[in-house]
């Protein structure tokens, strides 16, 4: 089904970038698409698990992950209800050795509906790259615009449905 697989060099520290996308509540502040977010129950210091809604025009879903932090390399997104038959998401952080990110992000997702997930098909490499470049966009506006200009050091996209 839809899955998005990219590696992006980003001119912030991997501890910034971290604590960024591990801020689910502030999502809505500079998601596409994500109308609200609330965190359901802390698990653990490090593992949370949290409810999203997503709009699309008529369209509005909430669906309920479980999100594991492994301070500060990889954060982990374990789907757990809602209108999906599986979600899967991932975010790892490296340094590259000169205080930039490498960011590695996958998500890999199916629908139960077939209507929606036709619907999505046909959206879903544009709504990742409006999703990715939100991060970066708010990575500026929280940390400043670098001279160092990001840059994407790999990308693949595939819907087979």
């Amino acid at each position: 089904m839809p899955t998005h697989a990219e590696k992006r060099m980003l001119p912030y520290s991997r501890e910034q970038m971290f604590d960024l996308v591990a801020d689910v509540e502030r999502y809505p502040e500079f998601l596409p698409w994500c109308v609200a977010c609330r965190i359901r129950k802390h698990e653990s210091p490090d593992a949370f698990v949290a409810d999203l809604i997503i709009g699309f025009k008529f369209v509005r879903e909430r669906f309920t992950s479980q999100v594991t932090l492994q301070r500060p390399d990889r954060i982990d997104v374990n789907y757990k209800e809602g209108p999906f038959r599986y979600l899967t998401n991932h975010w790892f952080f490296e340094t590259d050795g000169d205080d930039r990110c490498i960011i590695d992000f996958y998500i890999d997702f199916e629908f139960r509906s077939r209507t929606m997930q036709r619907l999505i098909g046909r959206l879903f490499n544009e709504a990742v790259q409006r999703m990715v470049n939100a991060f970066e966009r708010r990575a500026r506006t929280l940390y400043g615009p670098q001279s160092r200009p990001s840059k994407v050091l790999s990308e693949s996209s595939s819907d087979p449905a």
